[in-house]
């Protein structure tokens, strides 16, 4: 198998397909695209110019790949775009992308791509990176080095529909304005070969991480959680008794989720559930020799919250320039939440005054959950940025009100813009007390991957391993241990939190902590001679790998440190080996 690149398309007011030549340069209108192989032709760089004299907004700019000397299907790792999206291998011709089912809201699919656009008929996508297979012995990975100036889209289509496929590297800038005369560089698109997806990812991801300066040497985190238990009902009284019952659990960190606060967007207070500030709750969790650390969603508001009510010109509006951008809909919040402006200057102070006075009052690790909200299509203050420009923004006004010492959370983001300013990543759905998705939940059809269930966080967990330590901490979701108040059968309490260990990523436990017994806490200590054991071999060499990524639908093989998991995901059930161990 082989990839060449041909030609250069471009996707908005200055549309085209135009052929790529010596020069490495292409016109399309007023925009000059430039692109130069380097390094043996493995990586390009390339950049975009308008040479005209009026403003020209750029949705997309694709450069096209020949994919020659295929044998056989053409399968495609597929990367979800954010921290709930599935991923997973897809097959040319036979799987497709779920934006091509009919009556998909927007919203659902804004969420899920960088593009909320439904893709060509037959097209499959990946985000970030992806890594071609067929029938032959060689793997083939495409992948950007970079993802804070724009989003990174690899688009497999069969180029003519007879067999031979194109591949097209999409910089993803979101109808984004260039000035008059104004060059952008594109974050560079490389190209590797091998006969092993693992190490190719990981090379990839330990690259993209020194590009961007990945925060990765924070240590091996280990917590209680609220949310899988109370949920959003959580109270004060629920908070203290688990900090009570805490004294004999080995964790640092101690984080209030949603659920204590007045409204989604009014970060500062709390609800009538609580008693206590949030200064005082912070002094509880500090008193007990935890780590406090509390759950906002910060480029989210409701309608009737303090910040989006005194502040209407903070909302980012749909593409009709008038009614209120939706980021979320959530029945438990009461319905519509609208996304704050993140390209506009006041926002972004309020940001960084929000991380301040939450760090302030004690809280210095935050989950920052909902985050892929400005990157929906809409009119947004400053019309040149692009989607993952604001996103990054949000987050850089919260680092900067945080400061460099506090562990910052990234959950429901865009997985390319943030790296550099997060500690630690959410890479899969949520988990529940359920294993496989339950009758009457929320299924939005094809999407349905993404919905919380523990059977989705464990695909993920897999397929996203080669993150870990390379971009950040990978946080696969809370374990839940207890044995009541659950729909999760033993095998699945089991697999799940050997999955937890293997992978070697962030250990929360998110239970009533008064239902757990002895049995409990052996398995926590297991979780955690295995995580330990897995990261320390991801800081020194290969972080854990998933072991059949790339030859089945919901792979579940997962090794680190000398242990192999091995698990159905049909079923939960699972065996760890220790071939390493007499």
């Amino acid at each position: 198998m082989r990839l060449d690149p041909v030609r250069v398309d471009v996707v908005g007011a200055s549309g085209g397909r135009m052929p790529l030549d010596g020069s490495g340069a292409v016109t399309a209108g007023r925009l000059v695209i430039t692109v130069q192989p380097s390094t043996g032709a493995d990586r390009f760089t390339w950049t975009v110019a308008n040479r005209g004299d009026r403003p020209v907004p750029v949705r997309a700019v694709r450069l096209v790949f020949a994919v020659t000397g295929v044998v056989g299907p053409l399968r495609l790792f597929r990367n979800g775009y954010q921290s709930w999206s599935p991923s997973a291998v897809a097959t040319l011709g036979l799987d497709r992308d779920p934006s091509e089912a009919g009556g998909v809201p927007r919203l659902v699919r804004s969420t899920h791509h960088a593009d909320e656009e439904p893709v060509a008929p037959g097209e499959l996508r990946s985000e970030m990176v992806t890594v071609l297979a067929d029938g032959g012995p060689v793997r083939v990975l495409v992948g950007f080095e970079g993802g804070h100036r724009h989003d990174g889209t690899l688009r497999l289509h069969d180029g003519d529909g007879e067999g031979r496929a194109e591949l097209a590297a999409e910089a993803f800038l979101g109808g984004a304005t260039l000035a008059p005369g104004e060059e952008r560089s594109l974050h560079p698109v490389v190209v590797a070969s091998g006969a092993d997806q693992g190490p190719l990812l990981e090379a990839w991801a330990a690259a993209y991480g020194t590009v961007e300066n990945a925060r990765i040497d924070g240590h091996y985190q280990v917590g209680w959680c609220s949310w899988y238990h109370y949920f959003g009902y959580v109270t004060e009284g629920d908070l203290r008794a688990n900090l009570a019952h805490a004294a004999d659990w080995p964790f640092e960190v101690f984080q209030l989720d949603d659920g204590y606060q007045p409204a989604i967007g009014d970060w500062l207070g709390t609800n009538g559930k609580f008693s206590s500030d949030l200064d005082e709750l912070a002094d509880a969790i500090a008193a007990a020799g935890r780590r406090p650390g509390i759950w906002i969603a910060p480029f989210l508001a409701r309608p009737d919250a303090i910040v989006a009510t005194a502040n209407p010109g903070w909302i980012a509006r749909y593409r009709d320039g008038v009614a209120p951008l939706v980021g979320m809909w959530h029945p438990v919040w009461g319905g519509e939440t609208l996304t704050l402006d993140t390209s506009h200057p006041e926002v972004l102070d309020h940001l960084e005054r929000v991380a301040r006075a939450l760090v302030g009052a004690g809280f210095t690790y935050l989950k920052l959950d909902f985050t892929y909200a400005p990157a929906a299509d809409g009119v947004y203050h400053d019309p040149t940025m692009t989607p993952a420009q604001r996103v990054r923004a949000g987050y850089d006004a919260v680092r900067r009100g945080a400061g460099e010492d506090a562990f910052v959370l990234g959950c429901g983001a865009p997985l390319g813009a943030v790296v550099g300013v997060v500690d630690g990543m959410r890479i899969g759905a949520d988990v529940a007390p359920w294993w496989h998705l339950q009758e009457g939940q929320h299924l939005p059809g094809p999407y349905a991957g993404g919905e919380p269930a523990t059977a989705n966080a464990f695909t993920n967990t897999l397929t996203r391993s080669f993150l870990h330590r390379r971009l950040w901490l990978n946080d696969p979701d809370c374990l839940m241990l207890r044995r009541t108040d659950t729909r999760l059968e033993a095998d699945a309490v089991r697999t799940w939190a050997h999955t937890v260990g293997v992978c070697g990523g962030m250990a929360l436990v998110s239970d009533d902590l008064g239902l757990l017994d002895g049995d409990a806490r052996a398995l926590l200590d297991e979780v955690l001679e295995l995580g330990r054991a897995s990261d320390t071999a991801a800081i020194a060499g290969p972080p854990a790998r998933c072991g059949d990524l790339l030859d089945a639908a919901r792979p579940g093989r997962l090794s680190a440190a000398g242990v192999e998991l091995i698990a159905d995901p049909a079923t939960a059930a699972s065996q760890l080996r220790r071939p390493n161990r007499r």
